[in-house]
């Protein structure tokens, strides 16, 4: 029944794109590029812009108790090697994914803690969306916040970039949907009460109020997938990494707002 409900909403959504529609213009054109923050209430923008209001500087400080802990005995704390982050890690998210140069494919910001933890420290990895694995993230993220959003240009990022932008085009689900048919040819309208943003990772990791907790881009986009009735890719997927760079992309020179508030 519950499921019922929600394709109903979503048909019924789409219905009423015309007549919801605001001034905007179709499309997504790089002049026109906003943050989901500029549709928020003056109250959860007011919550963002306050980090004693924010709720997700909780994750960043768990994130900072994390990146100066030993883990063990004989084990190396993220201080250690790195330094302080406020230096050491000052802008270093805002280039994320990037080519992993061992085996030359795209890996995301939380790829590369679970990197450094296997490898470097020789711990086991934080599960995808586990809240040590999103505090480590949020705190790394801060240190970019302001930061132009600055993708790699390397030929295995732009490869993978670019199969990316197929899986934002390509109509998926029960619903036969593409998230380019949201967020780049209906942005600004109404979905039922909600403002369709433009889809821009500007923020991530995020505290959402509707999840009353901090998630990933990659949960926000399995969020979508399943939200058009369609089988989301399993967190950590390489192609959910191959949107988050098309995605980074997109958003190219647009300020990091990490860690984000959203409705």
């Amino acid at each position: 029944m519950r499921d019922m409900t929600r394709l109903v909403f979503y048909f019924v959504g789409f219905i009423f794109f015309g007549i919801t529609a605001s001034a905007q213009q179709v499309g997504n054109p790089s002049a026109q590029r906003q943050s989901g923050f500029a549709i928020m209430s003056a109250e959860t923008q007011a919550m963002q812009q306050n980090d004693l209001s924010n709720p997700a500087m909780l994750w960043v400080k768990e994130g900072e108790n994390l990146w100066r802990a030993t883990p063990g005995e004989g084990k190396k704390s993220c201080a250690d090697c790195h330094g302080a982050a406020p230096e050491s890690m000052t802008g270093k998210a805002a280039h994320y994914p990037r080519t992993d140069t061992p085996s030359g494919r795209p890996i995301d910001l939380a790829g590369q803690i679970q990197q450094c933890r296997s490898q470097r420290q020789g711990l086991s990895d934080w599960q995808r969306e586990s809240r040590p694995l999103l505090a480590m993230t949020a705190y790394l993220g801060l240190q970019a916040r302001g930061a132009p959003i600055t993708p790699a240009r390397d030929e295995a990022l732009r490869v993978a970039a670019a199969r990316g932008k197929a899986l934002f085009s390509r109509r998926m689900g029960q619903l036969d949907l593409s998230c380019s048919g949201c967020h780049d040819d209906n942005w600004g309208k109404r979905l039922g009460s909600a403002i369709i943003p433009q889809g821009h990772p500007t923020g991530y990791p995020i505290y959402r109020l509707e999840w009353q907790g901090v998630g990933s881009l990659q949960r926000r986009l399995r969020n979508c997938m399943t939200g058009v009735r369609a089988e989301p890719y399993a967190y950590g997927a390489e192609e959910l990494i191959e949107l988050e760079a098309y995605l980074m992309q997109r958003a190219a020179g647009m300020p990091l707002e990490t860690p984000a508030v959203r409705p």
